[in-house]
Parts: C-alpha cells; sequence; structure tokens
C-alpha cells in the first residue's frame, strides 16, 4: 500500500477491523516516514445495469447516487455515516438480486425507504425530485401519506 503523505511503497498494518458489509479497515503506519493512515478494502461485486423509463441503460453509480441524497440531507441532522450505510445497504442489495440489469425505479425505491426511516424532511425533498411531484396538491398528499403511515 503506498503512503498518501510519501508515496513510500511499504507500510505495516497495526490494526484490522471488518463491519457488517464484509468490508475490512485496517490503520497502517509508513516504513519511510512513520506517518499513519487507514486504508479501506472492500469486495468489488457486479451491480446491475440500470435501465431507465426513456430505455436507456447506464452503470450503477454509487457517488451519482450519493450526491442526489446528500443534497436531500443537506441541512439535516444526518450524518455521513449513516447516509453512507444507507447507501451501502441500496448498493448491497441491488447486488444481491442476482440480475444483470434492473430498473432505476428500484433504486429510487430503496433510497425512499431508506430516506424514510433516515430523515422525513430529507424523504420528501428526495421524492419532489424522484416521484416528479411538481405542485404544491401533490407535495402534501405525500405529506399526509408519510403522517399517516
Amino acid at each position: 500500500m503506498r503512503c498518501p503523505y510519501c508515496q513510500h511503497h511499504d507500510s505495516k498494518v497495526l490494526d484490522t477491523s471488518h463491519d457488517s458489509h464484509g468490508g475490512i479497515r485496517r490503520r497502517r503506519e509508513c516504513f519511510k516516514c512513520g506517518q499513519r493512515f487507514s486504508t479501506y478494502e472492500r469486495p468489488i461485486l457486479a451491480t446491475p445495469l440500470l435501465f431507465k423509463q426513456d430505455g436507456t441503460r447506464e452503470e450503477f453509480d454509487r457517488e451519482k447516487l450519493a450526491r442526489g441524497v446528500r443534497i436531500s440531507c443537506a441541512k439535516r441532522p444526518v450524518s455521513a455515516a449513516d447516509i453512507e450505510r444507507m447507501i451501502g445497504q441500496v448498493e448491497s442489495q441491488l447486488q444481491k438480486m442476482g440480475k444483470s440489469e434492473v430498473s432505476s425505479r428500484i433504486v429510487g425505491d430503496l433510497v425512499m425507504k431508506g430516506l424514510k426511516e433516515l430523515d422525513q424532511i430529507a424523504y420528501i425533498r428526495y421524492a419532489i425530485v424522484y416521484l416528479g411531484l411538481d405542485d404544491l396538491q401533490s407535495i402534501r398528499n405525500e405529506i399526509n401519506h408519510l403522517l399517516e403511515g
């Protein structure tokens, strides 16, 4: 592993821990400069292609999804760790499906479910874009539905 400070190729592992998603976090120390840094390893599993309503297909992009969720959670009491955990759960659920292609609606529905549990205001913000709520009445209906459930 290359040191992020001095670019030296050798480091020693000081500590290793595992997370619930199969990832491995390693605490390292560079042999040359002595700086400590962490690395995170996770298995690379194939995620399915997403087909959209207009018929186009694109690869699942974790960062694109993260940007949308972060925008929904802006100025809300939602930690970055909670957002990353939710995105990891969405990605994991897609991988567990074992399909080569899935509808982008499935991703949106999984995010909606995750945001509903995480923060209801972020859920409404995401729903406005995802569900195309373009007037106050449709937004009110979604809020009423959220309050009922």
